[in-house]
């Protein structure tokens, strides 16, 4: 039987497992094959495919349209860039995954998506295009119907005199349910209990039918007869069927003033990324250590090895490093609350300042690099990162941060602990200093202070005091950073 059906197969065409079993396993008086055995012929559809809007970051949650390459249209093959996409750090290529034709657009150029939204439609041949470009016109016509708002419901119609009665008839169920849902102040709940008041028979007369102590003292007796307390069940009884007012709190901060010829201007991706980190990084409990440093030695260093290329972040970013590598619980991470991870790379972020934003480029590996290969890294890293045209992983795979602002003279700030890492290092300008020597003699020396945020559930002060004593000697003895 097994060579009859090897011997014999069905053709291509008819290949499936019901006329394999038909052909060589049915016997003449079989019942007929059930339906769920049966294979229906696959029918030939469409294949339009829609190009996504990438996640070029962790942090991306949307991405805007800078312009795209190419145009409807235009034939694509696998691996050719089709449109350039400005995420929350840099501006990047986003390539075709297939061969096809660019049928429609769904998100032009200065536009903004959603990550995961279809910003293009690609078509396999001419033939589709037309249907491609229908369904870019639905998905076009389905946002613009999601963006707006729904139109605000008609206003009630005011009540005539014939409709008075009839709502002024249902208090006995309110009644009902006032029991269930009362709402009195502290003090109103201890007079009715003094009393012996049961505040499911009082009517409040406070804001949205609150309780107050008033009206227990009303329905107690205490208060004089011209109080008039029959005159105050049916006032309370309407107030608490209209649906409530909005907060005055909620409304008075709404309607805050815009001061006189201000301008209101929406932040760009790289704004609203770096205004998230710092807001995802109030969460962290963090604390700072600052520590002067002598840099009479580094400074004669920097004299040095300047003309080669070298710059003094980058000795910086050695120094750092090196002291990292013999204290690695500053330079471990805590992500979850839960546990923290010692980095076996020592990777140094550098905040660099760029039009309309702020990043921080990251030179992999300090301590094992050469300090000259440093330094032609971080000048292609700073390039591309004007050009708005790092990757992901030369800005995201930062371990220890690195802000310096001594550059323009800054004596001594603190900086904000970045998302996802353990410390951050602020460096002020080195200045003249008068110095008090162990002989009883002054000197002048060159002084700068360093200040280091850290994350406060992996690092503590004794750690991070230690760290910066061993920064301050390797800076203070720098023959080290060029070996």
């Amino acid at each position: 039987m097994a060579s009859q059906l090897l011997a014999r197969p069905p053709p291509p065409s008819t290949l499936s497992f019901s006329s394999s079993f038909r052909n060589g396993l049915r016997s003449p008086s079989a019942a007929p094959i059930p339906r769920y055995l049966r294979r229906k012929n696959p029918a030939v559809t469409a294949k339009i495919r829609e190009i996504f809007m990438p996640a070029l970051s962790s942090t991306m949650t949307e991405g805007k349209i800078v312009s795209w390459v190419k145009s409807e249209g235009d034939v694509l093959s696998k691996g050719e860039s089709v449109v350039v996409v400005e995420s929350d750090k840099a501006d990047m290529d986003v390539e075709t995954f297939y061969d096809g034709i660019l049928a429609a657009i769904v998100v032009g150029d200065g536009e903004t998506a959603p990550v995961g939204a279809p910003i293009g439609l690609l078509a396999e041949t001419e033939e589709e295009i037309a249907e491609a470009k229908a369904q870019a016109a639905a998905k076009s016509s389905s946002s613009v119907a999601a963006a707006s708002p729904p139109p605000p419901p008609p206003p009630p119609p005011p009540s005539s005199d014939n409709s008075v009665p009839a709502a002024r008839a249902p208090p006995p169920p309110v009644a009902a349910e006032g029991p269930r849902k009362i709402v009195a102040t502290p003090h109103a709940k201890k007079l009715a209990k003094q009393h012996k008041v049961d505040l499911g028979s009082v009517a409040g007369t406070g804001p949205y039918g609150r309780i107050t102590s008033a009206d227990i003292e009303k329905a107690a007796g205490i208060l004089p007869p011209d109080s008039k307390p029959a005159s105050v069940a049916p006032v309370a009884a309407p107030s608490v069927t209209p649906s409530p007012l909005p907060p005055p709190p909620a409304t008075a901060s709404a309607s805050l003033p815009q001061i006189p010829g201000s301008t209101v201007v929406p932040f760009t991706s790289m704004q609203a990324a770096v205004s998230r980190n710092m807001v995802e990084s109030l969460s962290v409990p963090t604390f700072r250590v600052g520590y002067p440093v002598i840099t009479d030695a580094l400074d004669a260093l920097y004299t040095k090895v300047k003309p080669k290329g070298v710059t003094m972040t980058v000795l910086l970013a050695k120094a750092a490093a090196m002291a990292l590598a013999q204290h690695p619980v500053v330079n471990a991470s805590c992500k979850d609350g839960k546990s923290f991870t010692y980095n076996s790379n020592i990777n140094i972020a550098v905040a660099v300042a760029i039009d309309g934003g702020l990043i921080t480029p990251v030179l992999q590996n300090v301590d094992k690099v050469d300090l000259y290969l440093l330094s032609q890294q971080w000048k292609d890293l700073v390039e591309k990162a004007r050009a708005k045209q790092l990757q992901p992983h030369e800005y995201n795979s930062g371990t220890f941060t690195l802000s310096n602002l001594g550059m323009f003279g800054v004596d001594r700030f603190d900086a904000i602990l970045p998302p996802g890492q353990g410390a951050i290092m602020a460096v002020g300008a080195s200045k003249p200093t008068v110095v008090a020597r162990g002989d009883g003699f002054f000197s002048v020396k060159n002084k700068m202070l360093v200040n280091v945020t850290a994350d406060h559930r992996i690092v503590y002060g004794a750690d991070l005091a230690a760290f910066l004593q061993t920064f301050a000697k390797i800076i203070e003895n720098p023959d080290s950073l060029t070996l």
